[in-house]
């Protein structure tokens, strides 16, 4: 068994809110129990799992701008900066300093942090929420 960690996170790529789901579970549930947790943003990062019509109109309504690319799957194209969604190196950065504070590593790393990683998931999906462009 498998599972996925969905994660908002600033545009310093700094954790706001993490849901972790089955693996085998779609996208949308993670973008649908993450929606409620947005902070006021500019425009939202995400990666392709999280294109949906119901979901960028959901960001349009709290008056985000999305930058999610469209699956391949779709007959239409659609707009999204290219340059902005370069950005996501930022939260990907983020997951590999999760990813990094492996248990047992460090002898004195909290046990928190220990009992946090010790079911790690193999995938993760993430949106970043831009709060001030600077």
């Amino acid at each position: 068994m498998n599972t996925k960690l969905h994660a908002v996170s600033d545009a310093d790529g700094r954790p706001l809110s993490f849901f972790m789901t089955a693996g085998q579970v779609s996208d949308y549930t993670g973008a649908a129990a993450l929606l409620d947790d947005l902070p006021k943003a500019q425009w939202l990062l995400g990666d392709r799992g999280y294109d949906a019509d119901w979901f960028r109109d959901a960001l349009q309504a709290k008056g985000i701008e999305p930058c999610i690319p469209g699956r391949r799957s779709r007959n239409e194209p659609v707009k999204y900066d290219k340059r902005r969604y370069r950005r996501r190196s930022r939260i990907e950065i983020m997951f590999g300093r999760l990813k990094g504070l492996a248990p047992g590593r460090h002898p004195l790393r909290p046990v928190s942090h220990r009992l946090l990683l010790r079911c790690r998931p193999r995938c993760h999906r993430h949106l970043l929420a831009v709060i001030n462009e600077s």
